[in-house]
């Protein structure tokens, strides 16, 4: 296994950010416009940009081909890179005492239709409480989930 590097504090800020957290997780799987991103955030395309520069900077979002949209305009989809997302939350739990954290991990067998609903459900899940204003008074907390094929078991 390679070591880690720590990360750097760019890196530490740009994840410190909820919306920023969302942008990741909408530009996960597909590449999305500036546009695409604003317009599922309910939020304004120059706001959102600023956001997007600051993860393109710090390698979590990477700028995909130029394309050209319904009318023209130049687009630019931004794919977020999962690696960098792992690495940036390995750094963030290796800093978390163990009798604070909450781990769960689990192997399933589920038929294709009960697979699709279980993603179903579990992102909706996050999805609502992504969505749920922020408490500045409440401590913060930090999920990531993967789900994968397990290359272990057959």
């Amino acid at each position: 296994m390679s070591e880690r590097r720590p990360a750097t504090d760019e890196e530490a800020k740009a994840l410190a950010s909820s919306l920023r957290l969302r942008i990741l997780r909408i530009c996960l799987g597909e590449g999305r416009t500036n546009k695409e991103i604003a317009d599922a955030l309910g939020r304004d395309p120059a706001t959102v940009l600023h956001h997007i520069r600051t993860l393109v900077r710090t390698g979590f979002l990477e700028p995909q081909e130029e394309r050209r949209g319904a009318r023209g305009a130049r687009e630019i989809p931004y794919l977020a890179g999962t690696a960098s997302m792992l690495d940036a939350f390995l750094e963030e739990f290796a800093l978390t005492p163990v009798a604070e954290a909450d781990t769960t991990r689990m192997g399933l067998r589920l038929p294709p239709a009960a697979m699709d609903e279980f993603r179903t459900r579990l992102h909706a899940l996050l999805e609502e409480f992504a969505g749920r204003p922020d408490d500045p008074a409440a401590p913060p907390w930090s999920l990531f989930v993967a789900l994968h094929p397990d290359p272990n078991r057959h």
